[in-house]
């Protein structure tokens, strides 16, 4: 399936410790989208996610609440170019 967008995300809050990154990496396999999840050295979350742009915006905004036991400060999304290049949704250490 070619992808209709991709975003890159910096998730700010209490989102590491909570089960953030398997979250995110479940409710992205629903909407089919790919990409990919990590924690960053500060506490904060980084996501690059492609797919249909619809599911793109409900994935958006899923990130505004995240997971139960997640506290989200700021979400700063900026729409990228789909490189076509992940086959899933992966989460990386």
């Amino acid at each position: 399936m070619a992808s209709d967008g991709a975003f890159r995300a910096l998730v700010d809050g209490r989102v590491q410790g909570v089960g953030f990154r398997y979250s995110a990496r479940r409710e992205a396999l629903r909407l089919d989208l790919r990409g990919w999840v990590r924690n960053l050295p500060d506490g904060s979350v980084e996501l690059w996610v492609e797919g249909e742009r619809g599911a793109l915006a409900d994935y958006r905004a899923w990130l505004d609440e995240g997971p139960p036991g997640a506290w989200i400060r700021e979400v700063r999304a900026e729409p990228r170019e789909p490189t076509g290049s992940y086959p899933t949704f992966s989460i990386e250490f």
